[in-house]
């Protein structure tokens, strides 16, 4: 229960960022959301499951309310608060803007910081390495040979850190990094030795000198899911000593089922052992003991059987090949279901590849010793270090793979989705690939059972006026306790806001429909300074941009010719100096474009946002209700075109001030029965629909 006392200071805090803030507008919606937080992580509802999901429309002032929910309560009972979000630029605007302002006017005493995760920071070592700046064998180092510029490009990274222009973290990279190039440079859990002189000042452990410190930590999804995966407590402070308040907690279904998936190459895996079982003759050499002598000599064996058993599997993908006779170059196996062969041999993987990390970490214990020791010289040291480090890290992606592989497909519950793609360019190979297509009861064991309290915010949770969409994705049921709450904007959308849908001639399934908006969104821009037009397909919006220029001599700011950053800076611009901006996006800019007054007033949808089930894991999750007797284009399709339309319309109003036209030229809205549906999740807007 609320004691009095923090009860007290939640009041005090609110009324002094009232008072402190210049026209600050007291909501109920905002005060409302305040307490329920705080009661809910007080165990006022229910001691065992203190977790509220809160849908709060844009305009509720969620960031202020959970933290004022939250953090007297924290204050009170020595918990920590993490937030978590999904994109950099809420987690910029709350350690930029909503905490600092908290931290001076609430009267609440409290530190905060932004907590990345490891692989965001440059490890100095393997940068070192990788630039050359250390003699050793650079290629051993790279996962594929370097191309043309690499080196040189660490090498103006190294420059760049060393003379205080860089900070090392990728963020901030002075110059575009390639992500297959990133991974080799940045900090992982294996390769880190602070025992080593170039690891004890390094980036990651500069930035995680404070985190104990801190009373709020900001985190992303991935970062979250990283901690949880290893148990909890690992990365971030244990669950069961924070409050967890996972904003944009529509994209955590998302970002845990990508973080639970893996995948494998065949020659890749193949070239990642045989530089593994020259590094362990290598440390056995160094370490210069009987015993490193065998472990080396076990690891080769275990070494020879992961490469039987993968040639085994590229003889199957070969024997095979037209399975892969598809637009996609792609194989799903239905069900999840694969053949006895290749469960044997993933069988076989996982089991040799466990004892090939048992034995390599055997060898990485060693030559940890030996470098505390003083046996081995620190500029030996440092190579071996990495390399092991490198060989570990492909070792547990390659042990994860087949162990999902090998995983007996459930008699009751979701299959898992397994698929293998034939990569095709400068080396040709096979990638085996599996995903969870439910991790519901993934985020039950590792966060529900655990946390000492949740609360899941968004302003777009629900799917046609239910919750339960959302409830099955995340693994919650609406009987066991947690809290569901739908809180609307304050805005008036009745007098700020029309929804336009025009009388058209066609459909989007229609061949002509690319012609109508040829004809249509000319019409639509006759006279507006600020609009924004999305589309679901960048093809189509690349054709209506080039007919705009080429026949109306439209000035037309378009998503991928420019950083998103210098679109949105050269619009509002062209606002400023009175003059009319265009910009084309597709679904990105549906979702945190932030365009508030006179920078929009115009708001064009071409399409409903229905997505074509074209990855293996929504196909075999299509697949799956299927087989259950279900409508997959019902229980999934349109709740998540329903989730994204509100997302796309919610781009018009950001202040209660702002106001506009939404057209959506899409008949279905009113055509097809499950329009209505569709019209009734959105906002109640002044309508204006031709017939």
């Amino acid at each position: 229960m609320l004691s009095d006392k923090v009860k007290a200071a939640t009041r005090a805090a609110y009324n002094n960022i009232a008072e402190a803030i210049p026209n600050f507008v007291r909501r109920k919606e905002q005060n409302y959301l305040i307490a329920e937080i705080a009661k809910t992580f007080a165990g006022s509802y229910d001691k065992n499951r203190r977790i509220v999901v809160c849908q709060a429309g844009t305009g509720t002032g969620k960031s202020l309310a959970y933290a004022l929910g939250a953090l007297p309560l924290a204050v009170a009972t020595g918990k920590k608060i993490c937030i978590s979000t999904a994109t950099v630029a809420l987690q910029e605007q709350l350690v930029n803007k909503d905490l600092p302002l908290l931290q001076r006017h609430s009267g609440l005493e409290f530190k905060y910081g932004l907590a990345k995760g490891r692989n965001r920071y440059v490890c100095l070592s393997k940068l070192e390495l990788l630039a050359g700046e250390v003699p050793t064998d650079q290629q051993a180092l790279f996962d594929t040979k370097p191309a043309d510029g690499d080196v040189k490009l660490l090498q103006r990274l190294h420059t760049a850190y060393h003379e205080g222009k860089w900070d090392g973290e990728v963020d901030s990279v002075p110059e575009p990094v390639p992500d297959y190039l990133w991974s080799q440079i940045g900090s992982d859990k294996h390769s880190c030795n602070r025992q080593l002189p170039a690891h004890r000042q390094c980036p990651f452990h500069k930035s995680r000198e404070d985190m104990d410190s801190w009373d709020v930590l900001i985190i992303n999804h991935s970062l979250l899911m990283a901690d949880l995966e290893l148990g909890g407590g690992v990365i971030l402070p244990d669950p069961d000593s924070m409050y967890y308040v996972l904003d944009e907690a529509h994209h955590l279904p998302q970002v845990a089922r990508d973080f639970s998936a893996a995948n494998a190459q065949l020659k890749g895996s193949i070239e990642a052992l045989n530089k593994l079982e020259k590094l362990a003759h290598k440390l056995a050499k160094e370490l210069a003991s009987d015993k490193a002598a065998i472990l080396a000599g076990d690891l080769s064996e275990e070494i020879s059987n992961q490469s039987e058993g993968i040639n085994h599997l590229q003889s199957f993908c070969d024997n095979n090949l037209q399975l892969f006779n598809n637009e996609d170059r792609r194989h799903r196996f239905i069900g999840g279901e694969l053949p006895d062969a290749i469960v044997t041999l993933a069988e076989n993987l996982m089991k040799s590849s466990n004892e090939s990390m048992k034995k390599l970490g055997k060898l990485q214990q060693m030559l940890m010793e030996a470098i505390k020791d003083g046996d081995l010289k620190s500029h030996k040291a440092e190579p071996l270090v990495t390399e092991a480090g490198f060989s570990m890290q492909r070792l547990e992606g390659q042990n994860c793979t087949w162990m999902m592989l090998a995983k007996p497909v459930p008699e009751r519950g979701a299959p898992q989705a397994r698929w293998i793609e034939k990569l095709e360019g400068k080396r040709d190979d096979f990638l085996f690939c599996a995903s969870p297509i439910e991790i519901g009861f993934m985020l039950e064991d590792m966060l529900w059972s655990k946390a000492a309290g949740v609360a899941l915010m968004s302003a777009t949770l629900m799917a046609l006026g239910s919750f339960e969409h959302y409830r099955h994705q995340v693994g919650l049921r609406g009987d066991d306790g947690t809290r569901f709450i739908d809180l609307p904007s304050p805005f008036d959308y009745q007098q700020n806001a029309t929804l336009f849908i025009p009388k058209m001639e066609v459909e989007p399934t229609s061949d002509a429909f690319g012609d109508t908006l040829n004809k249509m969104i000319p019409e639509l821009l006759e006279e507006q300074q600020a609009s924004l037009v999305l589309f679901t397909s960048y093809r189509q919006m690349e054709g209506v941009a080039e007919s705009l220029r080429r026949f109306k001599r439209l000035p037309v700011l378009v998503q991928g010719e420019s950083p998103r950053q210098d679109l949105i800076r050269e619009h509002k611009a062209r606002i400023d100096a009175g003059k009319p901006s265009i910009l084309f996006g597709t679904g990105s800019f549906s979702e945190g474009m932030d365009l508030p007054g006179d920078y929009l007033t115009n708001l064009i949808i071409t399409r409903l946002p229905f997505a074509v089930p074209t990855s293996p894991v929504d196909q075999a999750h299509a697949e799956y209700i299927k087989v259950r007797g279900g409508n997959p284009f019902l229980q999934l399709t349109v709740p998540d075109a329903a989730k994204k339309l509100v997302q796309a319309c919610g781009r018009l109003l950001r202040n209660e001030q702002d106001y506009g036209r939404i057209t959506i030229l899409d008949r279905r809205l009113v055509s097809k029965r499950y329009g209505s549906s569709l019209m009734e999740s959105l906002p109640p807007y002044r309508r204006h629909i031709e017939y």
